[in-house]
């Protein structure tokens, strides 16, 4: 699956102005003791992390035998669905996966080698979004960005 940055972008923000109204995606279920792990696979160890307010965290997570990144969104307190969202996404690469949809508990996984790349990545729970950019990778100083509508 290929992907322009600009409209994976697009794509994004036009999915989040939306709303559940228009989601596609059948609600996620799952205990509330999920984890990156239990979303993504056994063998995902997670690398970084952001809080996504006080509703969740948005998780990434890394395969080192296959070299793919995995980002999962996962509330604190799975219950109604609501409007959450996981992407990731490598510049280098123009690759990129995305979930959006209302969900009970969490949103993802999505995928993307990342092996060598620095990679960009974030989630949504409600009306809180996190961003971060040029995430682990050693030459450059990730860039977070946190906000409400």
């Amino acid at each position: 699956m290929r992907f322009n940055r600009t409209a994976l972008t697009v794509g994004a923000l036009a999915a989040l102005a939306l709303g559940a109204g228009t989601a596609l995606a059948a609600p996620a279920s799952a205990a509330p003791n999920t984890t990156p792990q239990k979303v993504c696979g056994s063998s995902y160890r997670t690398v970084n992390s952001a809080a996504v307010g006080s509703l969740g965290t948005v998780y990434l997570t890394y395969n080192a035998s296959n070299g793919k990144n995995c980002v999962t969104t996962i509330r604190n307190s799975p219950g109604t669905a609501v409007d959450m969202s996981a992407w990731i996404y490598v510049a280098d690469t123009d690759q990129g996966d995305d979930d959006y949809g209302s969900f009970t508990s969490y949103a993802g996984p999505t995928y993307v080698y990342g092996k060598g790349h620095c990679v960009d990545w974030g989630g949504q729970i409600k009306n809180v979004y996190v961003q971060i950019s040029g995430s682990n990778c050693a030459s450059l100083k990730e860039k977070r960005v946190t906000y409400t509508r």
